[in-house]
């Protein structure tokens, strides 16, 4: 069983806000949410019930046109599942809720019955085309779930996390060997991802080739999942473009470049699906990075991300039809061809989301060239932003954040280049190795 950091958020759930709350978790297919909360019913609870809509039987199916009369809806639920409901010591679980609107709209009424508590999974994408005819709940408290982050890789592969908290206590290069060997842990957590069944499969001794397949697996699942939304197909159109975008440096995500056809308003539509479903990351430009980041995002101009970079990782070789252990020797030892500068960048912008942050980057004109600069992320620190700059391996080219720095540097109060070198600064400019990133952007208020 992987440990993960949502059963600590379902914990003060329970301890603070269960009489008075259900919760639902949310995310994309495949991470995990199920299992989660299963584990914790079953440690939590003296007894649970869990009904998976995805696969729920007639008898169980028929107990909800009793929802009008909660008392012989419990009767009856507790004799089709053969369990006994305690009160205030049991839990309902409505596992792939958005397949069920009327179990979705009741839960009102059943949090305010008060005999149990209620716990909710599903995919906001079905959801939301789910819910149009009933009365969304308000007494309902949403925990995002994401695929492992890098601690919760570490947990799973039996690594110390804790020396990374050390190693930017200490802030001094390691040297050359113990970075080499850190930052090529990191390239292992990059090429497996963060979703599940990936990493159980790599800490059971799977070769990549099998890993590999797995990813491709949820990759077709998300993509069947699109056609049922969208079936013009765009949806996926636009997922897959979303790597050779980013390969391609530009400033922004075009989605007639995805589509092949001119932008529509309906397109805007499917974008918002996507992002739904929890598979992709968005990151907006901001017009004003001297004040609140939301207040000046350009709705028009943004990069998409993958929400998991194991994910990234099988899509950028999508055109093979099986992926040879030789790229992932090749990605483990960072000897790959190609610049995958970006591949690194989609790894923060994972890193920066699963600390429950929004994507914000900035594009400014040069004064001297027809080209701009551009800052890859920014992240609010109190009152003022934090810019950061990814890089493969080259720290010597970094007139961007530099110049970003000075622009505004009453707003400014540190910047950060990660990239996979040692520790160390350039003038004000902190460099930080890449597996330092969750540590470092994890403390950041």
């Amino acid at each position: 069983m992987l440990k993960r950091k949502v059963t600590d958020q379902l914990a003060e759930w329970k301890e603070n806000y269960a009489g008075q709350y259900a919760v639902l978790l949310e995310g994309a297919r495949r991470v995990g949410k199920s299992t989660i909360v299963k584990d914790f019913v079953r440690r939590h609870y003296k007894s649970y019930i869990i009904i998976d809509f995805s696969h729920i039987k007639q008898d169980v199916l028929e107990c909800f046109d009793c929802l009008g009369d909660l008392d012989f809806f419990f009767l009856r639920l507790q004799a089709v599942t053969y369990t006994t409901l305690y009160e205030r010591q049991s839990a309902i679980v409505f596992d792939e809720i958005q397949l069920m609107p009327k179990a979705r709209q009741a839960i009102k009424h059943l949090v305010a019955d008060g005999r149990y508590d209620y716990i909710e999974t599903g995919s906001l994408i079905s959801i939301k085309k789910n819910v149009k005819d009933i009365v969304i709940p308000s007494e309902e408290i949403k925990i995002p779930v994401y695929p492992l982050d890098y601690e919760e890789f570490c947990w799973a592969t039996g690594r110390d996390y804790s020396v990374f908290e050390k190693v930017l206590k200490a802030n001094r290069p390691l040297g050359q060997a113990a970075n080499r060997s850190l930052m090529r842990d990191f390239r292992v957590y990059m090429a497996v991802g963060g979703m599940p069944q990936a990493v159980v499969a790599y800490t059971e001794g799977k070769n990549f080739r099998a890993i590999d397949t797995i990813k491709r697996q949820i990759i077709d699942l998300y993509k069947d999942d699109f056609r049922k939304i969208d079936s013009s197909g765009r949806i996926s159109m636009i997922f897959d473009s979303i790597p050779s975008q980013l390969a391609l440096s530009h400033n922004r995500f075009v989605i007639s470049r995805a589509t092949k056809k001119r932008r529509t308003d309906k397109d805007y539509e499917r974008l918002y699906d996507l992002l739904d479903s929890k598979t992709v990351l968005i990151c907006y430009d901001v017009t004003e990075p001297s004040v609140a980041l939301d207040l000046t995002k350009d709705l028009d101009k943004f990069k998409l991300y993958l929400a998991d970079t194991g994910l990234f990782v099988t899509m950028l070789f999508r055109n093979k039809k099986l992926v040879s252990e030789d790229i992932y020797k090749k990605l483990l030892s960072d000897s790959l061809e190609a610049n995958l500068g970006y591949l690194y960048e989609n790894a923060i912008a994972q890193i920066i989301a699963s600390n429950n942050r929004e994507l914000y980057y900035h594009c400014w004109q040069r004064k001297d060239s027809p080209q701009s600069f551009e800052v890859d992320f920014l992240v609010s620190d109190g009152n003022k932003i934090i810019p950061i700059e990814v890089k493969s391996s080259e720290v010597k080219n970094h007139r961007s954040i530099k110049e970003f720095a000075k622009k505004y540097s009453s707003s400014v109060s540190r910047s950060i280049l990660f990239s996979q070198k040692d520790l160390g600064h350039d003038g004000m400019l902190e460099l930080k190795p890449l597996y330092l990133a969750p540590s470092l952007l994890g403390q950041i208020d």
